[in-house]
């Protein structure tokens, strides 16, 4: 009881969370194991179960009836999903699916509702993480609507970067498929607008990694 505990105190929607209360949560909480590449949630599914992450890696993502992906979010290790199930009991909204072996802990939203009838104060953090996953999607649009192709990579490299040793790099390990879901775009047209950027020496490769070592172009 106490590992969940603790554990739940780095998720951030029970970071300003009494010990009382994670306690009160984690009997409530299932562990859920689940491999590479499983489906864990399906757009339009009823379930109503808030997800946080112990362990591993997931993307949230639409599709259409051709396979084509648009990718929203990459969420790892002490994020959550499934929180609006929480607050409403409308159909799941998007797909989630495992891209490492992954360890969840699963609450329902029937135990969850239980939680809040005795500890109120949780639901203030719950608003504010909404809030924070409303702007990141207002982003997204404002990307997708004002940014053209190449703007969109451009930022998504940006984004995704990290100083490593005195360079930036994406340390994420992503495919140029992973990057045209992200920007809604082709395969081709992503690896042709890196090609022209490595050409160009504004980004390098090291071990599947991207490292950008200029600044890269306003425009294409």
């Amino acid at each position: 009881m106490e590992d969940i505990v603790e554990k739940l105190k780095k998720v951030s929607i029970f970071t300003q969370t009494s010990n009382d209360v994670l306690q009160e949560v984690a009997k409530h909480a299932v562990t859920r194991h689940y491999a590479k590449n499983s489906v864990v949630v399906c757009e339009g599914d009823d379930t109503n179960s808030l997800y946080l992450i112990l362990k591993g890696k997931v993307k949230v993502f639409l599709s259409d009836d051709n396979g084509k992906e648009v990718l929203i979010n990459v969420q790892g290790e002490n994020d959550y999903f499934g929180e609006l199930a929480l607050l409403d009991s409308e159909k799941r909204s998007a797909m989630v699916m495992t891209i490492e072996n992954s360890t969840f802990l699963v609450i329902s939203q029937q135990d969850f509702e239980k939680i809040l009838e005795t500890h109120p104060e949780i639901m203030p953090n719950i608003v504010v993480a909404l809030c924070r996953r409303i702007r990141s999607l207002t982003n997204n649009v404002r990307n997708l609507a004002l940014l053209d192709v190449y703007g969109r990579v451009a930022k998504t490299l940006i984004d995704l970067s990290h100083e490593e040793n005195g360079q930036m790099m994406v340390l994420e390990k992503i495919t140029q498929q992973d990057i045209a879901n992200r920007v809604g775009a082709s395969r081709e047209m992503v690896s042709r607008i890196l090609k022209d950027l490595s050409s160009g020496g504004y980004i390098s490769y090291d071990k599947r990694h991207i490292v950008i070592n200029n600044k890269l172009p306003a425009h294409y």
